[in-house]
C-alpha cells in the first residue's frame, strides 16, 4: 500500500542536526486515527520524553478532534505512548544522556494502514550553523534552476 504523509516537522532540520532516525508506532484511540486520515495533525511543537518506566511518550502533538465524534472524542494534545523496542529505548536514553542530544519528531505518516512516527536524535544548531545551511540551500536551489552557469 505504501506510505502516506500526514504531517512533517520541517523546522526540525532547520533547528537541529538530525543524526539517527527511528520509526515508532503510536498508541491511539479510534477517533484519533479517523482524524489523522483527514490529515488533522501537527507535530511542530511536539517533543519526546522517556519516563522512569522506560516508556517513550510524545507530548504536545496536536491531533484535532474528530468532527463526527461524540462524547468519546479524544483530547487534542494528550500525551501518547510510542511503541519502540526496549533496546531502542535504552539506546535513545544512553545517547541522550551522554551526548546531550534531543529526541525530535520529524514525520507522521501511514505505513500499510498503521500510523508511524519518525523520530530523530538531534543536536541543536547555533545561529551561524543555521546561516550556513540556509546559504548552502540557496546555492543548491540556484544551481538546480540554472542561474549559475
Amino acid at each position: 500500500m505504501g506510505i502516506k504523509l500526514i504531517s512533517q516537522n520541517k523546522r526540525a532540520s532547520y533547528d537541529f542536526f538530525l543524526e539517527e532516525k527511528y520509526e515508532a508506532g503510536l498508541v491511539l484511540q479510534g477517533t484519533e486515527v479517523k482524524s489523522l486520515r483527514a490529515g488533522n495533525a501537527k507535530i511542530n511543537e511536539a517533543y519526546i520524553a522517556i519516563d522512569k518506566n522506560n516508556e517513550a511518550w510524545i507530548h504536545n502533538m496536536s491531533i484535532a478532534p474528530y468532527e463526527l465524534g461524540t462524547y468519546a472524542n479524544h483530547s487534542e494534545t494528550r500525551k501518547r505512548k510510542l511503541l519502540l523496542n526496549a533496546r531502542e529505548i535504552k539506546d535513545l536514553q544512553q545517547k541522550q544522556a551522554t551526548k546531550g542530544l534531543t529526541i525530535v519528531p520529524t514525520k507522521l505518516y501511514f505505513k500499510d494502514a498503521r500510523v508511524k512516527l519518525e523520530i530523530a536524535l538531534a543536536k541543536g544548531k547555533k545561529l551561524y550553523d543555521k546561516r550556513q545551511s540556509t546559504a548552502k540551500k540557496d546555492v543548491e536551489r540556484k544551481l538546480r534552476q540554472g542561474q549559475y552557469d
